[in-house]
C-alpha cells in the first residue's frame, strides 16, 4: 500500500461506511480513472434524495476538514503545493503541479488534491475552458494578474501579425514581457495555461485565432500547406500533407480537399490537378487570359518572353502556350514575330 494511500485511509478513518461511500463517489477517488459522480447518480445508487447524500457529504467534510489539518502529510501536500504557486506567479497548469508534488510511483491524483483543497481552502483548482486549460491558483488576485496578462498580450500581438508569423514570436514576446515589467518565468507559465497563444505542428507561436496557428477547417489548412511549400502541389499531394501533418485525429480525403480548392479564391489552379496560392503571384483565369494579361501589361513579346512569363503563374508545357498563341482571334503575330492581343 503507498503513502499517499495510506494518509487517505487515516484521514477516511472516523467516517461512516456511508459517508465514505459519499465522499468516495463525490471525488472519485474509487481508483485512479474514476469520475465524480453526481448527487443524484449517488442517491440513485443508494436509494436516498439527492439533499440525503448532500447532508451526509457536508457532515463527512466537515469531519475531514479537522483530520486534514492535523494531518501532517496532508498539510505537507498542501504547503508544497502552496510555495510552487508562489514561486511561479500564483498560478500552474494541472499537470505540472501534480508533477511537482509526486515523487516515485506513489502519486496523489487530482481528485485526491481536490478533497484536500475542498476542506482546507490553501489554493483553488480552475477547470479547462474555452480560454484555459485547467489550472491551479492562489488567490482571486493571481486570478486577474492571469487574465490581465492574456488580454494585454493579445491585444500587443494582434497588430503586428505578419511580423509574428514570419517567426518573430519569441521576440515580441521578450519585448512585451519587458514593456509590462513582468517575471520571464512567471509569464512564460501564463501562457502555457492560456489557449491564445498556439504553437502549430510547423513551430510557428503566434494567437490562436490566426489560421496560420490553429487552422479550423480544411481550408485553412490547406492555405497553411500550401503556404509553407515552396511551390504550387497537386490535389493529392496537399491531402497527404495534410494527414501527414496531423493537425487532429481527422483524416483529410483528396475529393473533399480538391473541392474546397474549387471554392476558394485564396486557390489558383496552375495546372492539371495543381494549385498555388494567389498571395504568392498566381493569378485566376485560363491560359489564354493569362496571355492576354502579360501581353497587355507588356506590350509585344516573342514566344519566348510570353513563355517564361506564363510558367511563372502556370505549369504548362511550351506547347500548350503556343496551341493557345495560335488562335487568330484573340493574338495577332506581328512582322517582327512578336504578338500583341488582336484588337477587337
Amino acid at each position: 500500500m503507498g503513502a499517499i494511500t495510506k494518509v487517505f485511509n487515516s484521514i477516511f478513518a472516523d467516517l461512516s461506511p456511508r459517508g465514505r461511500e459519499v465522499i468516495v463517489g463525490r471525488f472519485g477517488l474509487s481508483g485512479p480513472n474514476s469520475e465524480p459522480q453526481t448527487l443524484a447518480a449517488l442517491g440513485n445508487k443508494y436509494g436516498i434524495t439527492r439533499e440525503r447524500v448532500r447532508q451526509i457529504e457536508a457532515a463527512g467534510l466537515n469531519l475531514l476538514k479537522e483530520k486534514i489539518a492535523h494531518n501532517k502529510d496532508c498539510q505537507a501536500i498542501l504547503t508544497k503545493g502552496k510555495k510552487t504557486l508562489e514561486s511561479v506567479g500564483g498560478v500552474i497548469s494541472e499537470n505540472i503541479l501534480l508533477k511537482q508534488l509526486n515523487s516515485g510511483d506513489d502519486s496523489i491524483t487530482k481528485n485526491q488534491l481536490a478533497l484536500l483543497l475542498e476542506s482546507s481552502k490553501n489554493f483553488h483548482f480552475h477547470d479547462e475552458d474555452q480560454n484555459y486549460r485547467s489550472f491551479y491558483f492562489q488567490d482571486r488576485k493571481n486570478l486577474d494578474n492571469l487574465n490581465k496578462f492574456v488580454v494585454q498580450l493579445v491585444k500587443f500581438l494582434k497588430p503586428q501579425k505578419e511580423v509574428v508569423l514570419a517567426g518573430n514570436y519569441e521576440n515580441f514576446f521578450v519585448k512585451f514581457i519587458k514593456a509590462e515589467k513582468i517575471n520571464e518565468n512567471h509569464a512564460r507559465n501564463f501562457v502555457a495555461i492560456s489557449k491564445k497563444v498556439f504553437s502549430n505542428p510547423y513551430n510557428d507561436t503566434g494567437l490562436a485565432e490566426w489560421p496560420e496557428i490553429k487552422p479550423q477547417n480544411i481550408r485553412d489548412r490547406i492555405y497553411l500547406v500550401l503556404k509553407k511549400s515552396a511551390e504550387p502541389l497537386h490535389f493529392e499531394q496537399i491531402t497527404s500533407l495534410i494527414n501527414e501533418v496531423k493537425f487532429d485525429k481527422k483524416v483529410a480525403l483528396a475529393p473533399t480537399v480538391h473541392n474546397e480548392l474549387i471554392k476558394d479564391n485564396r486557390f489558383v489552379l496552375v495546372g492539371r490537378g495543381i494549385y498555388g496560392l494567389t498571395e504568392k503571384g498566381y493569378k485566376p483565369g485560363t491560359v489564354q487570359e493569362v496571355i492576354k494579361r502579360i501581353l497587355k501589361q507588356n506590350g509585344p513579346m516573342n514566344t519566348k518572353q510570353i513563355s517564361l512569363a506564363v510558367q511563372k503563374e502556370r505549369i504548362l508545357k511550351q506547347n500548350t502556350i503556343l496551341v493557345n498563341l495560335q488562335n487568330r482571334k484573340f493574338f495577332e503575330r506581328l512582322g517582327d514575330g512578336t504578338y500583341q492581343i488582336r484588337e477587337a
